[in-house]
C-alpha cells in the first residue's frame, strides 16, 4: 500500500501524451486541439467591407455627393464612382473599388437624388481592408490552438471545413459481478442495478471525451481473462470497476498480471479506494477501481482524471485545489487520508453526512472533495480545510 502522493506521482510518470492525430469536420471538433497550423485559404474579409451603414463615398472637396445607387450585403455589382459621387451601402456590402470612404447614415442628410454629409471623412473610415483579419496564405490558427466556438466561427468563415486534431483516447469501461443487473429489467433478490458505467460515462462525456465502449464480464477466470485481453490491445485506456479485491471471486488483478500488464501500484492508503490497481501494458493505462460507487468516482476523480490530461498533452494535470472554511464538524476514524463528499459555496464548504464509498446519494449532491491528510483527525466549524472542485 503505497501514499497518496506516491500514487500520483507514479501516474503522471506512467501517463504519455497520446500524439495521434485525426481528421473532424468542423461541427465535430469543438473542444479538440489543432495537430497542425491551419493557414488561411482566403483573405478575410475577402473584399473591401462596409463597417457600417451608410453611404460610401468617392472623396472630393464638397459635403454633397450625388447619390447614384445601392449596394447591399452580398451584391456582387460594382458601381463606378467619380469624385463627388456616393452609393447606399450596408454593413458587410462589398465597397466599391472607385469608393474611398464610408460616412455612417447618423452624419448624413439625405435629399432627393443626393446627400450632404455632416464633416470631412479621412480615406478608408469605416472601411474594413482586404484581408484585415488574415491574408491568403497566412496562419490562421496555429497548432495546438483549442478549438472554441469562436475559433470554429473563424475557420468556417475562411471555407475551411475539416481540421487534423489531436486524437483524443480510445476508452473501455469493464465492469464486473454477476449481482449487476441492467435497469429496465427486473430487480430479483441479490441482484443490484449495474451503475459505475453510467456514472463514469458521463463524467467522461461531461470532460469531452466521447470515443468510449462499454464492456460487462461475470465473475469468471477465464471470461476475464478474455475480455481485458481483448480491450487492453484496442484501446489507449481501460478503466475497470470491481474485482480488484481479494475475494475468492475477484479476478480482474489475476487476470491483468496474466496478460502481462505492468503493475505500477495496487492499493493506496487512502478512504475511500483503497482497492485501487494502476498499470500499463505498452501504450495502453489501465485502472482498476473499486466496485463501490462513491469509491470509483472518487478513485476517477483524483487520479485517472490525471491520466486523461496527461494524454492529451496538458499542463495542468490535476482538479484544481483551494482553501475554504468549514461548516461543518467532521471526525475521521483510522489513520488513513481520506476524501469527504462536500458542497462548497462562497469560500466555505459543508462536509455531506453519508460519507461510506458506497454513498452515491451524497456523492450526488457534492460539488467538491474535502481532503484530510493522515495526521488530521478532525475537522470542526471554522476550520480552514483543502477542497477539490469536481468538474462541473
Amino acid at each position: 500500500m503505497i501514499p497518496i502522493t506516491e500514487a500520483i506521482q507514479l501516474i503522471k510518470a506512467q501517463s504519455k501524451p497520446l500524439l495521434k492525430s485525426t481528421f473532424k469536420t468542423l461541427e465535430k471538433a469543438g473542444g479538440y486541439r489543432l495537430f497542425d497550423t491551419v493557414v488561411s485559404p482566403i483573405n478575410m474579409p475577402p473584399f473591401r467591407q462596409s463597417a457600417m451603414d451608410g453611404y460610401a463615398l468617392c472623396l472630393h472637396d464638397s459635403l454633397t455627393y450625388q447619390l447614384i445607387g445601392e449596394v447591399k450585403a452580398g451584391d456582387a455589382h460594382q458601381p463606378i464612382l467619380k469624385p463627388g459621387e456616393a452609393v447606399r451601402i450596408f454593413t458587410g456590402a462589398p465597397v466599391p473599388d472607385s469608393a474611398n470612404a464610408v460616412m455612417m447614415q447618423e452624419k448624413v442628410i439625405v435629399h432627393v437624388n443626393s446627400i450632404t454629409i455632416a464633416n470631412r471623412i479621412e480615406v478608408n473610415t469605416n472601411i474594413r481592408p482586404l484581408g484585415e483579419q488574415v491574408k491568403k496564405g497566412e496562419q490562421a490558427l496555429t497548432k495546438n490552438t483549442k478549438l472554441t466556438p469562436a475559433a470554429i466561427g473563424y475557420l468556417s468563415s475562411l471555407g475551411v471545413s475539416t481540421v487534423n486534431v489531436f486524437k483524443k483516447p480510445s476508452i473501455a469501461l469493464v465492469t464486473t459481478g454477476n449481482e449487476l443487473v441492467e435497469t429496465g429489467t427486473d430487480l430479483a433478490y441479490g441482484k443490484i442495478y449495474e451503475s459505475n458505467s453510467k456514472m463514469l460515462l458521463s463524467a467522461l462525456y461531461s470532460l469531452k471525451f466521447y470515443d468510449v465502449s462499454i464492456h460487462k464480464v461475470e465473475d469468471d477466470y477465464e471470461k476475464t481473462q478474455s475480455k481485458l485481453d481483448a480491450v487492453i490491445n484496442e484501446h489507449d485506456l481501460v478503466i475497470i470497476t470491481g474485482g480488484i479485491s481479494v475475494g475468492d471471486y475477484d479476478f480482474v488483478g489475476k487476470a491483468l498480471n496474466a496478460l502481462g500488464v505492468t503493475e505500477h501500484f495496487y492499493k493506496v492508503k487512502q478512504k475511500p479506494g483503497k482497492p485501487l490497481f494502476f498499470g500499463t501494458k505498452q501504450n495502453t493505462a489501465i485502472f482498476a477501481l473499486p466496485g463501490n460507487p462513491a469509491a470509483a468516482l472518487t478513485c476517477f476523480y483524483v487520479y485517472v482524471y490525471i491520466t486523461l490530461r496527461k494524454m492529451m498533452n496538458r499542463k495542468l494535470v490535476e482538479l484544481p485545489r483551494i482553501h475554504a472554511t468549514s461548516r461543518s464538524d467532521f471526525k475521521k476514524f483510522g489513520d488513513r487520508p481520506q476524501f469527504l463528499k462536500a458542497t462548497y459555496t462562497n469560500g466555505s464548504v459543508e462536509i455531506l453526512e453519508g460519507q461510506s464509498s458506497a454513498m452515491q446519494q451524497t456523492f450526488a449532491l457534492a460539488n467538491v472533495l474535502v481532503f484530510m491528510e493522515e495526521d488530521c483527525s478532525t475537522i470542526a466549524v471554522g476550520d480552514k480545510v483543502e477542497v477539490i472542485l469536481l468538474p462541473v
